[in-house]
């Protein structure tokens, strides 16, 4: 019965349950208004800070504004969801290990279908599309795998450490490999 049902519930219109409601995210819209009229569309702008998205072991983005800036359209199929993420990271240089901070912005396109084909399109819930997947997708697809704080980055040298950006060192690079070292010992007669 209903009062006996412990924890946060909701009623959902045609439903014989008392069903828990499902988690509200920044990236959540409400699309009830394309739905009910064919081809009809609207923009859509989200910002959120960047850190509530996560990131990879290699980049994470920052606490600065994650912009959604898209499209909504509703097309026989669902929803059209399109147009641009902008966002900043921060990470160390892959060479050298500074910090690097860096702004990005990624097309996004995706539709958004109440029977959604697995890995190519997204699941439209009842009146409402949630944008933090394709969202979330797009952006660690493309933060940089190894970043770099400059295309020339020269890096830490392998044997003392020092930053070749900053000087230089006299490091032999190529020492020879102590496995060989009996090799030297020998002459050969002409």
């Amino acid at each position: 019965t209903a009062g006996t049902t412990a924890g946060p519930v909701s009623w959902r219109p045609g439903s014989r349950c008392w069903r828990p409601p499902r988690p509200m995210t920044a990236l959540r819209c409400n699309v009830s208004d394309l739905l009910h009229h064919p081809a009809s569309r609207r923009p859509e702008r989200i910002a959120i800070p960047g850190s509530e998205l996560g990131g990879t072991a290699g980049a994470r983005l920052s606490s600065a504004p994650l912009v959604v800036d898209v499209m909504l359209e509703q097309v026989p199929d669902g929803i059209v969801v399109h147009g641009t993420v902008a966002a900043e990271y921060e990470t160390e240089c892959s060479r050298c290990l500074v910090p690097v901070r860096d702004t990005f912005s990624v097309l996004v396109r995706e539709l958004f279908e109440k029977a959604p084909i697995d890995g190519e399109t997204y699941q439209l819930e009842g009146d409402e599309v949630d944008l933090e997947l394709p969202v979330r997708d797009a952006v660690l697809l493309d933060l940089p795998f190894a970043p770099l704080c400059r295309d020339d980055c020269a890096g830490l040298c392998p044997v003392c450490g020092v930053d070749h950006n900053k000087t230089d060192c006299q490091c032999d690079l190529n020492p020879p490999d102590a496995r060989w070292d009996a090799l030297s010992a020998l002459t050969f007669d002409d």
